[in-house]
This record gives C-alpha cells, structure tokens and sequence, in this order.
C-alpha cells in the first residue's frame, strides 16, 4: 500500500498546485485559454516539453527499446531533439507574434485568416479532433499500463511479490478502469479551475518530477543490476546493435524517414496554443536551447532500461510482458522499496498528465472559438464561454475514456506514432503559410484533404493503430508529408494568388 499511498500524494499536490494557480485566474476567456500572454522562459521551457513528452517518451521508448533495441533513441530522440528545437524557432516564435498581433488563440483563427476562407476552419477541425485522440488514448493506456505493472502479483527468482489489492481485483492488480477514471477526473479538475495558467504551473511540477525520477530509476536500476556495464553484458545481443537480417532493429531507410515524424511538434493544435501564452519572443530562447538537452535526460535512461530488461529473466518468462508495463515492472522487479516504486511511478504519471491536460484545453479551445463563436452573430458573456470549453472538454474526455478501455492493448509507442504522422504530414499547410506568399485556400484545401486520405487508407492498412512500413521500410509520415507538400505546390499554383492586404497583413 505505500506505493499506492506515494501516488495518492503525489496526485493530491498537483491539485493543490494548481488550485493554488487558480488565484491568478483573471477570470476572462483570454486568461483561461492562452494565461494572457504571461507565461515566462522557464515556464515556457517546462510547459512544451513537457507536452511533447508523454508515456510515448517513458512508457513508449522503453517498451519498444525492449522490442527492437537501442536504434529506438536514434529513432525518435536524436531527431527529435534537433527537429523540435527547429519548429519552435522557425515556426513557433512568427505564430506567436501573428497570434499576439491579431488576437488569435487558436490556429484555425490565423489558417482561416491567412488563406480567406472561413469554411477552411470547418475541414480542419474535425481532422485536427481526430488527430489528438489516438495523442490523449496513449496517456490514458500508458497510465492504466504503468499502474497496472507495479500493482500485479509478480514472480521473481528470490521472491514472490503479492498483488496490491488480491481481495478486490484479479491478480491484485488496479485495473485499467479505475486508473484511467482516476487520472482523467485529476486532469479535469484543475483544466476546469485555471485553464491554460494551470496547466502551465501543473505541467512545470510534472515535468521537473518525471525528470527527476526518470534518473532516480535509471540510477536505482543500473545499481541493481551490478552497475552500467553489467547491465548491458547481460542484455540480449541482438538489442544492443542491429543484427544483418535485422530481425531486431531497423533498416537504414526506416532510420532516416523517421526524421519526418519530429515535425508533427509544428502543427500540435495544444502547442500552439502553448506559445501564445509566452510573455514575449525572448521566452523562447531557453526553449529553443534547452530543450534538445531536456530530451536527452529523459529518453537516455529509458531506452537504455528497455535493452536491459531484456536480460531480466522476470520480464523474459513464460508469461510475456507487455510492451506498456516494461519500466513499471522493472522498477518493482529490482528495487522493492515500495516507497521508490511509488516516486518512480508518480515520474511516468507525471509525464503523461503534463499532456493529457493541454490536449484537452487545446480541444475545448477550439471547439468554442472555431465552431461556436465563430460567425455567431450572438454576444456571449465569459461566463458562458468558459462553460462552452468545458462542457466539450468533458465529452472529449468521456470519448477518449471509452475508446482506451477498448483499445487497451495497443502499443503506446505505435498508437503514438500514428497520431504524429498525421500532425507531421500536416506541416507543409503552416511552413507555406508563414514562408511562401503564393499559398493560397486552393492549395490548403488540397494539402489537407490529400494528408487526410492518406493518413485513414494507411492507418486502416496497419490495422487500426499496428506498425506499419511502406516498401523499403519508408514510415508512411514521410510519404503523407510529400503528398501533403505536393498538394499544396500544385493546388497553389494552380488558383489566383492570395489579395493584397492579406499578403500585407502576413509578410
């Protein structure tokens, strides 16, 4: 029970944080939805990363590191690092001055406005929705995997260890149901009192607590293990290196055309609403700077504990551990302090709350200012704006609740990937937008609805959310991204150039 109480705790400081961020609420929809553009460096800085992060970094990696070995840091982390920092410079720091500029709070406001159209909106939004639900499905899975993993009954060559709970739920285990009910009420609870101000001091607490203890459990774990070294000489040979029939590992093509999937972080609806809350342009320095070393501390130890669990015969027995519950069960395998497994485990909640709680925001966000209030010819008060944003906030997260209980066993890492291909095939509509003064709402429309046919006809050929690799390995985010681009290019140059005073409003 003291892991469990370790958790609750946990839990119950990141309410009362941003509770307490509650007394800066101004009362306003601007403050609920982009905290009045007050957000400094260092907030900005945890705020993004932590978004970006989620169980597909902790959960994910670890669990596919176990499966396909360490080419899974190169796979994401390496690329990532660089290509995240990229985005927030080339396409971040102009969003947020047009956004400034012109008042905008989501991104549909500035497309709709940058390529005239104000049916535009209507194409993107159902697409974008779409999108961020397999984004908010990993959380929830990740969180119900995680809990799950340190709560089961579990046989190790010393010790039996006995489930949390053997008089109430099968196995001892806390089933996914609850865990998910659970974190997606905390979620809901400080989204409803602070909006984007409590999300940002929320995710700043969860971000420096997944960080923390994503070493403390790299630490603890290689000690266990006889130290680094040891660690690895007891790994599975295959996962350490690619082997020449790449039975474990992956091709060089797969290798490089993963590069294409970082730049899903350019159209992330949650992001942009992230740099809108920065206070000015110079906020984004330490982002753009720190942020590829962030990544470094918190994937490094991951990957490297998924190729160890791999020489880790409780997790190699006759009863195959899922992929999700890998540095879960790890850390209660090795280190029994049931006190560190409970830290350990706030660490991958943390990191997969530090997500779900923008992308729910983002969502209602939206949902009010690009369906509701759009066009209106109504007056609506604060008051009854906020209430809009939460009521689509509440049936979001009742959707995504329903759809993880009947997904649960997907692959986080691969159910992620499909979300990000999506977003990263998407990036030519923001890069012509901001760049090339030629793009117009022809265009736009074919580079959507061309990503969009795409992205179901693979989706659907993985079989709802599997690995999936064209010919030659290529990942289908690089073939979507040129489709994307093309689109545009042709759809362009194909219709009249944008007016003038647009060009002017933009350039």
């Amino acid at each position: 029970m003291a892991t469990i109480i370790v958790i609750v705790i946990y839990l119950a400081l990141l309410l009362g944080l941003a509770l307490f961020s509650k007394t800066l609420f101004r009362g306003t929809s601007k403050d609920y939805f982009v905290a009045s553009h007050s957000i400094g460096p260092f907030m900005l800085l945890m705020s993004v990363f932590g978004t970006t992060m989620t169980a597909f970094a902790l959960v994910g990696s670890t669990g596919k590191a176990f499966e396909n070995g360490i080419g899974t840091y190169g796979l994401m982390a390496s690329s990532s690092g660089l290509i995240h920092a990229a985005c927030f410079f080339m396409i971040g720091i102009k969003l947020w001055a047009i956004g400034k500029r012109h008042g905008y709070v989501t991104q549909i406001q500035y497309f709709r406005a940058r390529f005239e159209s104000t049916k535009f909106g209507y194409l993107l939004f159902p697409i974008l929705v779409l999108l961020v639900i397999p984004y908010l499905l990993i959380g929830i899975i990740g969180a119900a995997k995680t809990i799950y993993g340190v709560t089961v009954a579990k046989v190790t060559p010393k010790i039996d260890i006995p489930g949390t709970f053997p008089d109430l739920f099968e196995n001892g285990a806390v089933p996914p149901w609850l865990t998910g009910l659970v974190i997606c009420g905390v979620v809901l609870t400080y989204i409803f009192a602070g909006g984007s101000r409590a999300a940002a001091w929320a995710n700043t607490f969860q971000t420096i607590v997944f960080m923390v203890m994503g070493i403390l459990a790299f630490y603890l774990i290689s000690t266990k293990l006889g130290g680094v070294g040891a660690a690895i000489e007891k790994a599975s040979d295959a996962h350490k290196v690619r082997t020449v029939s790449g039975e474990v590992g992956f091709s060089q093509l797969t290798f490089l055309t993963y590069m294409f999937i970082p730049l899903s972080v350019g159209m992330f609806p949650h992001l942009f609403q992230h740099w809108l809350t920065a206070k000015s342009a110079k906020s984004f320095k330490l982002t753009v700077i720190a942020h590829p070393i962030c990544i470094m501390i918190v994937w490094v130890p991951c990957v490297l504990i998924g190729v160890w669990a791999t020489g880790v015969p409780a997790l190699n027995g006759a009863i195959p551990t899922p992929s999700g519950a890998v540095l879960a069960k790890m850390v209660a395998v090795l280190v029994h302090d049931p006190i560190i497994v409970g830290l350990v485990t706030t660490g991958i909640l943390a990191a997969i709350m530090s997500s779900l709680d923008s992308q729910f925001l983002c969502l209602g966000t939206m949902f009010t200012n690009d369906v509701v209030l759009h066009n209106s010819k109504k007056e609506y008060t604060d008051k009854q704006i906020l209430f809009m944003a939460r009521a689509f906030i509440v049936a979001i997260v009742t959707i995504t609740y329903i759809l993880s209980l009947l997904l649960y066993k997907k692959n986080v890492f691969d159910l992620a990937i499909w979300s990000f291909s999506g977003f990263a095939a998407l990036t030519p509509l923001v890069i012509a937008s901001l760049y090339w003064k030629r793009a117009t709402k022809v265009g736009a429309y074919a580079c959507v609805i061309a990503v969009f046919i795409s992205w179901v006809t693979f989706f659907t050929m993985s079989g709802f959310g599997g690995e999936y690799f064209l010919p030659g390995g290529i990942v289908p985010a690089a073939a979507m991204w040129f489709i994307g681009a093309l689109a545009m290019i042709i759809g362009s140059l194909a219709s009249p150039p944008p007016k003038a005073e647009t060009l002017a409003k933009y350039f």
